[in-house]
């Protein structure tokens, strides 16, 4: 069994996602848990927690929400001068 990666971790890949990306583009959160780990679905709520404490914006259908907010899909993008 794969140990479970750490909130640095994940930070680390969400972090590289946006940097990739620029300020311009978005990603999904499941791009990072899938990087993580094979097993990925277990680790989207860690990924959304760990999302809320970085310059990353969360949105949903164009409008701005908490990274952990329900309700489905979300997308990610580098705050500008992050």
């Amino acid at each position: 069994m794969t140990a479970r990666p750490g909130d640095a971790e994940i930070a680390a890949v969400l972090m590289d996602l946006a940097h990739r990306r620029g300020t311009g583009a978005s990603f999904c959160p499941s791009e990072a848990a899938r990087v993580l780990a094979a097993d990925w679905r277990p680790l989207m709520q860690d990924v959304r927690r760990v999302a809320a404490g970085l310059p990353l914006r969360a949105s949903r259908k164009g409008v701005e929400i908490a990274p952990e907010a329900p309700g489905g899909p979300i997308r990610l993008s580098l705050r500008p001068g992050a």
